[in-house]
């Protein structure tokens, strides 16, 4: 029995060890490219850590000229930083208010409501390029960030009111009632007794919604074409072809690329956990 028990132990640390190499393996390959000169990448065999590291590349992309292919790309980041940002800011306001509705309020057509919003959720980025385009056109908002979040508003929306209305379900009815008894009005039990209480999903929900427009690839490539409004996922791909390649800059492009949204989710792991789960346990 012991046996067993010592094997299964070997066997499972093993496995932790494959997924994080797995996992880990890639960011870290990144890294090591980021910090690389350009001829140690080129060279024949690669190394596995750079014999002469340089943080020149991080340095050109934080503080180089605006100019430069390294400026675009620090744009790009404030770029994907604003647009980001604004977009769950939106999304949680509306969101918010339609999942309370969702969880707790008695309307004629409310489940094909909801249904609707799931199917703009899930309808394919391809389908709906070309009149998100003419309308952005029309409205003069083609290569502009306030576009872009509109757009990301969207389909954030519909995921956060889907995932904040099951958070909202898992929570006591009896609370609200009592605030109303006390006075408050509904949209005061929301504010000052539900939406304290959710406070783990709504950090769940913004993180997911935020990791989505960070990250966002199609409507970004579509709908921008300078550095005033061109987010990180495109800004990175510009440089096979329209700038001299550099492997280098370009792994240094993803780190940076990747740090925002690991810091996030590593600072605020215990919400999320909680926020994910909750709904499950109603």
């Amino acid at each position: 029995m012991n046996r067993q028990g010592t094997g299964y132990r070997i066997g499972m640390y093993a496995c932790g060890v494959v997924l994080l190499a797995v996992v880990f393996g890639p960011f870290l390959s990144l890294i090591v490219a980021s910090i690389s000169p350009q001829g140690e990448l080129l060279a024949l065999p690669m190394h596995l850590w750079p014999q002469h590291p340089t943080l020149e590349r991080y340095q050109a992309i934080l503080g180089g000229d605006a100019g430069s292919v390294a400026g675009a790309l620090r744009a790009a980041v404030l770029n994907s930083f604003v647009v980001a940002t604004c977009s769950v800011a939106v999304s949680l306001a509306c969101g918010a208010l339609g999942a309370y509705a969702v969880a707790r309020l008695r309307f004629r057509f409310k489940r094909g409501a909801v249904l609707m919003l799931l199917v703009t959720y899930m309808m394919p980025p391809l389908a709906l390029v070309i009149p998100i385009y003419l309308a952005l056109s029309a409205l003069g908002l083609l290569d502009n960030k306030i576009g872009l979040i509109v757009v990301y508003c969207s389909f954030t929306t519909p995921f956060v009111l889907w995932l904040l209305s099951s958070y909202f379900q898992s929570l006591p009815v009896e609370l609200e009632e009592a605030a109303r008894i006390d006075g408050c009005s509904r949209l005061g039990a929301l504010w000052r007794v539900v939406l304290p209480l959710a406070r783990p999903g709504l950090i769940s929900a913004g993180l997911l919604g935020f990791l989505g427009a960070w990250d966002e690839f199609f409507y970004a490539l579509i709908l921008t074409s300078s550095p005033a409004a061109k987010t990180i996922p495109v800004a990175l791909t510009e440089f096979t072809g329209r700038y001299s390649l550099d492997f280098g800059l370009m792994a240094a492009g993803g780190v940076i690329a990747a740090l925002p949204p690991v810091l996030i989710a590593l600072v605020l792991q215990r919400y999320i956990t909680s926020g994910l789960t909750a709904g499950a346990i109603k």
